[in-house]
């Protein structure tokens, strides 16, 4: 299976930015995809982004054109560089891999690291 370890949350005012680290560990050569879920208090967590292996990216529109995710294959790492920060950015979020090993899908998710919006 795949572990993953979040890391660059924190608290930060409106309109600033944060960058989100994510470093995989295990099977990565199943991993098809890497993306980025949030959770706020008292609602469902929802996609942000994804990428593919092939890089090939997907947004929710709530973050077209403030955040970008990447991914170094290299490093088994993906980042979420979040800009123009607003209060409803302000939630847990999840670092997500997908993938096959030894053809059986795995869906694997990190810890989660807090991300809050306030002046």
């Amino acid at each position: 299976q795949v572990q993953l370890v979040e890391s660059g949350g924190g608290l930060v005012q409106p309109g600033g930015s944060l960058r989100l680290s994510c470093a995989a560990s295990g099977s990565i050569f199943g991993i098809n995809a890497m993306g980025w879920y949030r959770q706020a208090p008292g609602k469902q967590r929802e996609l942000v982004a994804t990428i593919t292996s092939g890089g090939d990216t997907h947004y929710a529109d709530f973050v077209k054109g403030r955040f970008t995710i990447s991914r170094d294959n290299a490093k088994n790492t993906v980042s979420l560089q979040m800009n123009s920060l607003k209060p409803e950015d302000t939630a847990v979020y999840y670092c997500n891999a997908r993938g096959y090993v030894s053809l059986i899908a795995f869906n694997s998710w990190g810890q989660g690291t807090q991300v809050t919006v306030s002046s």
